[in-house]
């Protein structure tokens, strides 16, 4: 999703999305007000942050700033797993492939995301599934290389 959709999808849901000079950090949740770091250069980063906060708005609970505690951590990881999904999730690797993208570079122009945020997403997915994975009639490989293929 673009940054425009997520800053609709964000309306849809009563949240209220503004740029701000953050030091920081590049996003923050608080209750139904996200604040996104108004120097961020690009709108696909912009859109891997809000993508992020409304994982936490979907995922999180309370005050999980302090990431030495263990439960935090895994509010922290379910909301960049729900990130990753709606910006990229499996069938979005299917989609790049079938658009004709070779290399990562390519994959995450045609996704809308950062390198760094489709690198994190697929080593992420390595660590969910594995070897591989299945979806539709499609197998994606993520050990040794990232890779589809379509079953005939």
């Amino acid at each position: 999703m673009t940054y425009e959709d997520l800053l609709i999808e964000s309306d849809k849901e009563n949240l209220i999305v503004r740029e701000k000079a953050l030091v920081n950090n590049d996003g923050r949740i608080l209750g139904n007000r996200i604040a996104i770091r108004k120097d961020i250069p690009t709108l696909a980063e912009k859109a891997c942050v809000l993508a992020e906060e409304l994982g936490h708005y979907h995922t999180s609970a309370g005050n999980i700033i302090d990431l030495q505690d263990v439960r935090n951590r895994k509010q922290e990881h379910r909301a960049r797993m729900w990130a990753y999904d709606n910006q990229i999730g499996l069938l979005g690797i299917v989609n790049a492939f079938n658009a004709g993208c070779r290399n990562r570079y390519e994959m995450a122009e045609h996704l809308d995301v950062t390198e760094q945020f489709l690198d994190n997403s697929l080593e992420a997915y390595k660590s969910k599934y594995g070897i591989y994975t299945v979806v539709d009639c499609y197998v994606i490989y993520f050990i040794p290389n990232l890779g589809v293929i379509k079953l005939i």
